[in-house]
């Protein structure tokens, strides 16, 4: 019997994927608020300052690669109870040390403990949930939009008061040791249930003959860029063209507050829509039009070019509900949620450090912003692939 099977259960089984989304981006977005008092209260270097704002790519992709087979041999409920835990550790933890060693030592701690959620939610999902899949997909990108723009909201109210940076950062371990205790709970549950002892036998090698997936893989992986390198420069890419700063960072919140609607709608519209074609058509079209509008007239139609590249951000949830979408059974989902988040994240550590390098070698933002304009073609080509109707499984059929 699943967990979903048991009626008074189905809904903490919801309550918990909601309460695991909230806390996987906290501990990547709640260090750049306070990265200046970090920095002077550590005593960190610019050089390891730029290494902690790359651990969260990173760390995301080493978990995507490991977490598959993690969750493989203690369960995936289990393996979530950890991570969850992890990150509660992690952060509470790195709040109270006094040297930079142990900060970046129990940031990995904690990103490593989100990373695995990242990839065994949808897992879950697909599991105890294959009727209600839209519905709980949905919940966690809100989950996840949520967490990853409260601690830009909290941080100000709370890092002037007793505690300062410390506080700011510790608050979310609070959050995660709250966010562990349902899936401890789930945990006991899956070890006391005949054939749930385990996780889905999944393996990241098992799907890389499949088309599909492959092009979810990248797919994924230049939106995350995107994502990442808007996050990390949008900014400073704004005010460095002549934009006030009050605007700049005004227009940064604009963009991320367009991720609700986008967690809102973009799981409805997956489960809805047998060709998703069209949607990855625009998105591709949209991202290029907006990072070459900041190149070439960043001043003419600035929240035109901030609109366009926000709407293309969509692609991220949709990305994420494809994963569930596009596969049958849950093994297979829990090798393309390995394989499409492992090599997103790599991007998206890779994506801020080569603009930030192209634009120190460069003195300016134009090659960064063709480059990442140039790169909507492969966005385009790897979501053609995985939008059109069609199953990761068939592919594995077809190449057994």
């Amino acid at each position: 019997m699943t967990i979903a099977r048991v009626g008074r259960f189905a809904w903490f089984g919801a309550l918990a994927v909601a309460a695991i989304a909230v806390i996987l981006r906290p501990a990547a977005t709640s260090v750049g608020p306070v990265l200046a008092e970090i920095t002077t209260g550590l005593g960190i270097s610019p050089s390891v300052a730029g290494v902690l704002t790359a651990l969260p790519g990173f760390c995301f992709a080493a978990a995507g690669a490991l977490a598959v087979t993690i969750g493989n041999k203690l369960g995936t409920a289990v393996t979530l109870a950890l991570g969850a835990l992890a990150v509660a550790v992690g952060l509470v933890a790195r709040s109270l040390v006094g040297n930079e060693v142990a900060f970046l030592t129990l940031s990995v701690l904690a990103l490593f403990g989100a990373g695995l959620g990242n990839i065994l939610v949808p897992v879950f999902i697909k599991r105890f949930y294959p009727r209600r899949q839209s519905a709980l997909m949905t919940v966690y990108v809100v989950g996840l939009t949520f967490g990853a723009t409260a601690p830009g909201l909290v941080t100000p109210l709370v890092v002037n008061g007793p505690g300062g940076w410390r506080t700011a950062l510790g608050l979310w371990g609070g959050v995660a040791l709250g966010a562990a205790v349902p899936w401890a709970i789930l945990a006991v549950r899956e070890r006391r249930r005949a054939g749930s002892a385990v996780g889905p036998r999944s393996s990241i090698r098992s799907v890389l003959g499949s088309r599909r997936a492959l092009g979810l893989a990248l797919f994924f992986g230049i939106q995350s860029m995107q994502a990442y390198v808007t996050f990390g420069w949008l900014a400073q890419i704004l005010r460095d063209a002549g934009v006030a700063p009050s605007t700049a960072s005004l227009l940064l919140s604009y963009n991320s507050a367009l991720g609700f609607p986008a967690a809102l709608v973009m799981p409805i519209v997956v489960a809805k829509s047998r060709d998703l074609r069209p949607y990855v058509v625009v998105f591709s079209t949209f991202l290029a039009t907006g990072f070459l509008g900041l190149w070439l007239a960043p001043l003419s139609a600035t929240i035109l070019w901030v609109t366009l590249i926000s709407v293309a951000g969509f692609s991220f949830p949709m990305a994420l509900a494809l994963i569930t979408a596009r596969t049958r059974d849950p093994h297979v989902t829990g090798s393309v949620s390995g394989l499409t988040q492992s090599v997103g994240y790599v991007f998206s550590g890779l994506g801020p450090l080569v603009v930030g390098i192209l634009h120190q070698l460069t003195g300016g933002w134009s090659v960064p912003l063709v480059i990442i304009a140039c790169s909507a073609v492969l966005l385009l080509l790897g979501g053609l692939t995985i939008a059109k109707p069609g199953y990761v499984d068939d592919d594995l059929v077809r190449t057994s």
